[in-house]
């Protein structure tokens, strides 16, 4: 049922799906699904328990692989790219935040991370690496624009040939590398 949902959720967010239109998707009636949910925005929890329980493991064994904060953020960045691209409940969970901020938001299963990955104050690592703030910034932005383009695709029905993963990590290159010629 939690599957059926996010798959909605993701597809039409929170006002757009309606209990008939999941247990329709779950191949069940409307009396089955309630008797698990009592309504909308309890399986709405569901899916983002679900997305937490997917997203925070995942965005902890990736930070713990890397000890520089640059290399930890951009690992986490594709670590949260490629769940969002192959898990419909972490999706799901990404627009029910945007549509509908609160306590299970699903940044709350990431950005707790990224902050450990990072100094309290620029300077505190060798060669006094970037502003810590401007970094974890980049970072959600990133992970949003991910969200973003899969979203497009998905409404647009296009097949890819390079996933969102691979595109963020050509994205950092480019960031890590700097814009302008070397001297």
């Amino acid at each position: 049922m939690t599957t059926a949902a996010a798959r909605e959720f993701d597809r039409h967010g929170y006002a757009g799906t309606s209990l008939t239109r999941i247990a329709s998707s779950a191949g069940i009636s409307v009396g089955a699904l309630t008797f698990h949910y009592a309504n909308k925005r309890e399986l709405a929890d569901a899916v983002r328990r679900k997305a937490h329980a997917d997203t925070v493991p995942a965005v902890g064994r990736a930070a713990a692989r890397q000890a520089d904060p640059v290399e930890a953020v951009v690992l986490l960045t594709l670590t949260l790219a490629e769940l969002l691209e192959r898990e419909v409940a972490v999706r799901a969970a990404a627009r029910l935040s945007r549509e509908q901020p609160g306590p299970l938001d699903w940044t709350s299963a990431w950005t707790p991370t990224l902050r450990e990955c990072l100094p309290d104050h620029p300077g505190e690592t060798a060669g006094a690496g970037p502003d810590p703030a401007a970094l974890a910034s980049l970072a959600t932005y990133l992970v949003t624009g991910v969200e973003a383009e899969i979203r497009r695709r998905i409404i647009h029905q296009e097949e890819s040939a390079e996933q969102a993963r691979v595109q963020l990590a050509r994205i950092w290159t480019v960031v890590l590398q700097g814009l302008s010629p070397s001297a």
